[in-house]
C-alpha cells in the first residue's frame, strides 16, 4: 500500500467506525477505513451479531418447549449444534457483506492492518502550515495522513486477577463461537454478556453456573427487575450464585476446576465475562499527544474531540456504557463536528440498554434507587404483562413494565421491563423522553389492543394515579 491523503481516516469498521465513515462521505469527505481484522469489527463478527443469532435459536426451542400451553403437540426436538453454529456464521456474513456494500457505495477506502498514530510534526520557528496540520496514521509500512482521525478501535477481553484467558478458560466471544456444545459450563460474571451466555447454552442443553461477585445478577438494573431475572434463569436449570467469588482456578486441556463457597467445580468451559478494556495499544497514543482518564478511557469532550486537534475518539474508547448504538451516535457526532456541523452532546443516561437473555431486559434513565439518591420526588409505577390482554394471550404474564418519574413536573426519569419483547419496548419510553413527554402524555397515548405495549400505558396510569387495569 503506497502513502496516501485522505480528509478524515477511521480506525476501525465497528457499529461506531463504520458509521463514521459512511457519514463523512455523505458530508464529502475523502474517507477511508483500517481494519486489522474483519469489515463489522467484533460486534458484527464476535460479540452482538453472533450472541442474538445463537440466542434466537435457544428462544425459538423455549417457544416449542411450550406450545402444549398454546394446544399444540409436538414431537421430540433436537439441537443440531453444528446447525446452529452454521446458522450464526451465515448471519454474520450476511451482515458483514451488506456493511462492505455500504462503504463501497459510499466510496470509502478499505485499508487493511492495524493502526497507529504517530506524534504531531514540530517546527522550530513555530509556524504552523497545512502540512502541519494533517495527521499521521501508519499502517504496515506505509503513512497515511488526514485532517480528520476517528479512532473506533473498540475494546479487549479482559480476564479476573490471577486466571489466564487460555485453553479452556475463555471470553464471551469464544463462548459464542465454541465448536461444541460444553456438557458443563461456568460463567463468572452476572451482566448483560454473562446473563445472555448462561440463559442460552442453559437453554441449548448445558448444565450451567453463573456466578457474581455482586449481590444479584444484572447489578446495574432496577432491584424488581434483577429479582424477576434470576427468578427466571433459575426456571431454565441454571445454577445462580450471587455473592460469590471463584479462587484456586486450575485448567488441563480439556476441563477447568475453581474451589467456590468452600466447594469444588469442574466444567468444560469457564467463560470470563467480567467487563473489558479500551483497545488502545496499537494507537500509540502518548506518544501521539492523546491524553486518557483515569479508567484508561480516552478523554473526550461533547463532541467527542479528543486532547489533539483533529483526532476524535468514539465506542468503547471513551466514557459511557459499552454497547454497538451509542459507538454509532457518537461517530455521526465526531465527523458532523469536524465536518463543521452543529452536534448534539449525547445524555448517556437516557441511551437503552438491551439485554436478550430469557427473560429480556429492556431499560434506560435511572432505577427507582438511583432517582432517590438524585435528589427527586419519586414516584413509580409498575404493572405486570398479565395485568392487560397481550400478556395472557401470547402467553407471558410474568414480565413487568416499571416507570419512574418525579411529581412536581410528571417528568419520566427512567423505565425498565423485563419479558417478552423487552428490548423492542424499552424503545417507546426513550422515545417519549427524547420528545420531552413526561408521564402525564405517557398515560394518555392510545395504544393498540391487545399487545404488550398496553402494559407500558397502564405502569404511566399508575404513576400518574390512575391506574385501570392492575
Amino acid at each position: 500500500m503506497a502513502d496516501a491523503t485522505f480528509d478524515c481516516i477511521v480506525t476501525g469498521s465497528g457499529p461506531g467506525g463504520y458509521v463514521a465513515a459512511i457519514r463523512a462521505a455523505q458530508l464529502g469527505m475523502k474517507t477511508a477505513v483500517v481494519e486489522k481484522d474483519s469489515i463489522g469489527g467484533r460486534c458484527l463478527n464476535y460479540a452482538c451479531i453472533p450472541a442474538k443469532a445463537v440466542l434466537r435459536s435457544a428462544d425459538i426451542l423455549t417457544e416449542i418447549g411450550e406450545a402444549e400451553q398454546f394446544g399444540l403437540t409436538l414431537g421430540s426436538v433436537q439441537v443440531d449444534y453444528q446447525a446452529v453454529q452454521a446458522r450464526r456464521q451465515k448471519v454474520v456474513s450476511t451482515l458483514t457483506g451488506g456493511v462492505s456494500g455500504l462503504l463501497k457505495k459510499n466510496e470509502v477506502q478499505v485499508i487493511s492492518g492495524e493502526a497507529s498514530l504517530l506524534p504531531p510534526s514540530t517546527r522550530r520557528d513555530g509556524i504552523e502550515s497545512d502540512q502541519d496540520r494533517l495527521i499521521s496514521v501508519l499502517v504496515g509500512g506505509s503513512t497515511l495522513t488526514a485532517s480528520t482521525v476517528v479512532l473506533a478501535t473498540g475494546s479487549v477481553r479482559r480476564s479476573i486477577p490471577g486466571v489466564a484467558l487460555e485453553g479452556p478458560i475463555i471470553g464471551t466471544e469464544e463462548a459464542w463461537a465454541l465448536p461444541e456444545l460444553p456438557k458443563r459450563l461456568a460463567v463468572v460474571g452476572a451482566g448483560a454478556s454473562g446473563t445472555e451466555i448462561a440463559s442460552g447454552f442453559a437453554r441449548l442443553g448445558s448444565e450451567v453456573m453463573l456466578i457474581e461477585m455482586l449481590d444479584r445478577v444484572l447489578p446495574t438494573e432496577d432491584e424488581d427487575i434483577c429479582r424477576l431475572v434470576e427468578r427466571g434463569l433459575k426456571r431454565q436449570g441454571l445454577t445462580v450464585l450471587t455473592g460469590t467469588s471463584i479462587e484456586d482456578v486450575q485448567a488441563t486441556e480439556s476441563t477447568v476446576s475453581f474451589t467456590y463457597r468452600d466447594q469444588r467445580a469442574e466444567v468444560d468451559r469457564l467463560v470470563i465475562a467480567t467487563g473489558r478494556a479500551p483497545d488502545t495499544e496499537a494507537l500509540r497514543l502518548q506518544e501521539a499527544g492523546v491524553e486518557l482518564d483515569e479508567r484508561g478511557c480516552v478523554k473526550v469532550d461533547q463532541a467527542q474531540r479528543t486532547s489533539r486537534r483533529g483526532v476524535y475518539a468514539i465506542g468503547d474508547l471513551v466514557r459511557g456504557p459499552a454497547l454497538a448504538h451509542k459507538a454509532s451516535d457518537e461517530g455521526i457526532i465526531a465527523v458532523e463536528d469536524a465536518a463543521g456541523r452543529q452536534t448534539h452532546p449525547i445524555s448517556y443516561i437516557d441511551i437503552p440498554r438491551a439485554t436478550f437473555c430469557t427473560p429480556n431486559v429492556g431499560s434506560f434513565g435511572l432505577t427507582e434507587q438511583q432517582a432517590k439518591d438524585a435528589g427527586h420526588d419519586v414516584v413509580v409505577g409498575k404493572v405486570p404483562y398479565g395485568a392487560v390482554g397481550g400478556g395472557t394471550v401470547y402467553g407471558d404474564r410474568t414480565g413487568l413494565v416499571k416507570v419512574v418519574g418525579e411529581t412536581r413536573y410528571g417528568e419520566l426519569l427512567g423505565g425498565h421491563i423485563v419479558g417478552s419483547r423487552a428490548t423492542e419496548l424499552i424503545q417507546e419510553l426513550v422515545n417519549v423522553r427524547a420528545l420531552e413527554g413526561g408521564v402525564p402524555e405517557l398515560a394518555r397515548i392510545i395504544h393498540g389492543h391487545p399487545t404488550l405495549s398496553e402494559a407500558v400505558m397502564e405502569a404511566a396510569r399508575a404513576a400518574d394515579g390512575w391506574l385501570i387495569h392492575g
